[in-house]
Order: structure tokens, then sequence, then C-alpha cells
């Protein structure tokens, strides 16, 4: 079987895109496992399918796999990318979307600078619904991590984040934490785990240990979750800029049950072919 499919980043969070608007793709984990390995395959954080929407108000249903080829909720930086994808494959000559993803509707927009800022919706808090093992709702949690006690904030913005705010993000035990975190038995879906430095009320500086995937030079998704965190906690205004080892993404949240939203690049990198 031999594929067409476009490598494209969004803050050097990487993909593989393939276009299942006019065939049918149908990849089994392993082959989703070799298009992720950066010495067998391609090489990417996830792999993004453009599908044709079932959902009635959705003009294009989108699917993320994670490089262990795991079918998951959502992925913001893989959102910018797929609205660059379909607006350059002429898929749509729309510059605003709606996009159906396994965890309900997201709306992307094609910006006039090249960038694309989507709406990400209202981030969740009950602990049920992140899901999160927890007896409460509290905006800090502590969870037991290889013997230490560590603080984080639970929440989804689709798919689960447990964020925690650290003196110096560069020497945080990101490697050691973070797939501990991840596999933490009070997150029966597994977790991203985030860690924040506050730089100021408009700036932070992120790493994300992405379930999956393991650390990405970003992750839209943890940036949103992380910001939400910090106003939560009166810690940040509500427009912060994301400083990540990939590049700056802007994310804005008014609080309560309003959108997140977030704005940052989409690059192409090339298109290619592989015999799978």
């Amino acid at each position: 079987m031999r594929l067409k499919f476009t490598k494209m980043h969004g803050a050097g969070n990487d993909f593989v895109v393939f276009n299942g608007v006019h065939q049918r793709i149908q990849l089994s984990p392993e082959q989703l496992r070799l298009l992720a390995d950066r010495h067998f395959g391609v090489g990417c954080d996830q792999i993004l399918l453009v599908e044709v929407a079932q959902h009635p108000d959705a003009d294009f249903r989108y699917r993320i796999f994670n490089a262990d080829g795991d079918e998951v909720e959502q992925c913001g930086n893989g959102a910018r990318c797929f609205m660059r994808f379909v607006h350059d494959q002429k898929l749509t000559l729309k510059r605003e979307i709606v996009v159906e993803t396994k965890s309900g509707l997201i709306a992307p927009r094609l910006e006039d600078n090249g960038q694309v800022t989507v709406n990400m919706g209202a981030p969740i808090f009950e602990a049920a619904r992140i899901p999160f093992l927890g007896s409460s709702d509290a905006v800090i949690q502590t969870l037991e991590v290889a013997g230490e006690t560590v603080q984080i904030t639970a929440l989804s913005m689709g798919n689960p984040h447990a964020v925690q705010v650290v003196n110096d993000v560069e020497h945080a035990p990101v490697a050691m934490q973070g797939p501990l975190i991840e596999h933490h038995p009070r997150f029966s879906q597994r977790v991203n785990a985030g860690f924040m430095q506050i730089v100021d009320r408009n700036h932070i500086k992120l790493r994300v240990y992405e379930r999956g995937a393991g650390e990405t030079l970003s992750c839209g998704t943890g940036a949103c979750a992380a910001v939400v965190t910090g106003i939560r906690r009166n810690l940040l205004d509500e427009r912060v800029n994301v400083a990540t080892h990939g590049g700056v993404l802007n994310i804005a949240w008014a609080g309560n049950d309003t959108p997140v939203f977030m704005t940052g690049p989409a690059i192409a990198v090339f298109e290619g072919e592989i015999n799978l």
C-alpha cells in the first residue's frame, strides 16, 4: 500500500498528515508506529487523518494517532496544521472551518499573516470528565510521584492534562516525572504532564511530556492547559505568550465557561510517498 502524505509541524510539534477525504485510509497500530519512527519511518509525534465529517455541523473530521499507535481525542498544534493542510490542498476555500474531533467540535481560522487561531472550546475541570480520580474538583491537587508529593492542576482541553508550576523549567524533572505522571493510577486514560515556569503575568515557559509520544518540542493543548491553570491560580492575566522549545504560542482565556483561543504557526515541510 502506497500512501501520499504531507510532513508538517506546529512550533516543532511534528505530524504526518493524510488526506482521507478522497480515499479510505485504515492504518494498523503497527503501521502507525512505523510511520512515527524517526529511523525506519517518516518520523513524527502524531499522525493526523483528514476525513469526511460525520457531524452535520462540521466541515471535516479530524483523527489523531500518537506515536505509540493509540488514537487520542485532541491535539492543538495538529488542529492548526489541519487547517493549513485542507486550505493548501484546496479541500476547502473557507478561511474558518468547523472540525469534528473525538472530543467534540473545534473551529480553526487561517489568519492573514499565515498563522492559525483555534477555538479550542471551554476547559473541563470536573474530575470525572477529565478523567481524574479525586474526591474534589480543587484547583490544586497532590500526587505521589516516586516517593515525592507534587502539586498539580488537573483539567481537560479535550484531552487530559496535569500541570505543575516549577521554578526553572529547564531543570524540571520532565524525563523522570513525565512518564510516571502519564501512567499515574489516578488518571485512567493516562495524562499529559506539563511543567510551567511563570516569567510574568503575560509570559510563561513550558515543557510537556505527552502521553504516547514523550516530551515534544511543543504541545498546543498543553499550552492551553498551562495558561488556564495559571489564570485559575491567579498567576496569569487572560492573554499569555507561551514559550516552548519549538516556538511561541499565544493563548487567550476569559475564564469560567468561555472557550480558550490558541494562535500559532502551521508549517508544511515536505510532501512524500511511503510504501506500507
